[in-house]
């Protein structure tokens, strides 16, 4: 794992990621929560404390081996992403409430990731397989997921149309380091990765129709309209698989290929379940909508 390609390779691509991630946003989007305090405050309450919360009890149910069930956990406490947002446009959500989350899970995820990584380990893991996110790690989280983000955002304030132009290289160059990075990593565990889908398949699935129709149906129970409900479900549903990949393979966090297992398998198995749920979700549609979320 500690390959000149692994130790640079990683960081850079999730510093261009979140870079990335930055150019897409305005400060309009951590304001926006101001209009949508309902929709907005349920959705983070479910990220941030019913997910993981979730997640524990299936990692504990599944008896999953150590390392796979911090794994989960990373997944679990990984925010939503872009691809969140491109479902939610896809199948009538409330596109700015995603992008106004996403922003928010961004910076929240700079605390709750590691505490929820080393809550967990210290949990599955005894002796000297204890790793965790120490003060050190944490720091070299926030520098790598916060500071691009907040980069790309100053980029996108003074340069809108740079950061226009800046925005789909960025993508590729961050997909194609870490498309590299993940093959050479799943390359030296190819012996055991078979194994690993295995274990840690069903988990994955059910975790994330749980994490999909908790994100929707509380909102709604609460109150919420369904474009804003919509919008929670991706968001909660679809978290950021990339981020803890990234996080698990790079040798100067997590350093282990099996924590990696679960997001690899999470970002394969989202793109059908959540394109179901889509489906399902605009199947439903009420014959009047309201326009703005709770």
């Amino acid at each position: 794992m500690d390959s000149p390609l692994t130790l640079v390779g990683l960081p850079i691509a999730l510093g261009i990621i979140m870079l990335g991630l930055g150019l897409g946003l305005t400060l309009d989007d951590f304001r926006r929560v101001a209009r949508y305090p309902k929709a907005a405050v349920i959705a983070l309450v479910c990220q941030v404390v019913v997910l993981p919360a979730l997640c524990f009890g299936l990692v504990v149910a599944f008896n999953l081996q150590p390392e796979l069930a911090v794994g989960m956990m990373l997944l679990a406490a990984s925010p939503g992403g872009t691809t969140a947002n491109l479902y939610s446009h896809l199948f009538g959500g409330h596109v700015a409430l995603n992008v106004t989350l996403t922003a928010i899970n961004s910076v929240l995820a700079v605390l709750t990731l590691p505490l929820v990584v080393n809550l967990s380990a210290s949990y599955f893991l005894t002796g000297t397989e204890s790793i965790g996110l120490q003060f050190d790690k944490v720091l070299q989280v926030f520098a790598i997921v916060l500071i691009p983000v907040a980069i790309g955002m100053l980029v996108r304030a003074r340069a809108p149309r740079i950061a226009g132009r800046l925005n789909r290289p960025v993508r590729i160059m961050s997909v194609i380091v870490l498309v590299a990075v993940i093959a050479g990593a799943v390359y030296g565990e190819r012996e055991n990765v078979a194994d690993y889908f295995v274990s840690v398949g069903l988990a994955v699935l059910t975790f994330n129709l749980a994490s999909l129709i908790i994100g929707y149906g509380v909102p709604r129970l609460a109150g919420v309209d369904r474009r804003a409900a919509t919008a929670a479900g991706f968001e909660i549903g679809i978290h950021n698989s990339t981020l803890a990949i990234t996080i698990a393979l790079s040798p100067v966090l997590l350093n282990s290929t099996q924590m990696a297992i679960p997001a690899a398998v999470y970002g394969i198995v989202m793109f059908f379940t959540a394109a179901a749920f889509g489906y399902l979700v605009t199947r439903r549609k009420a014959p009047v909508e309201e326009t703005v979320p709770a």
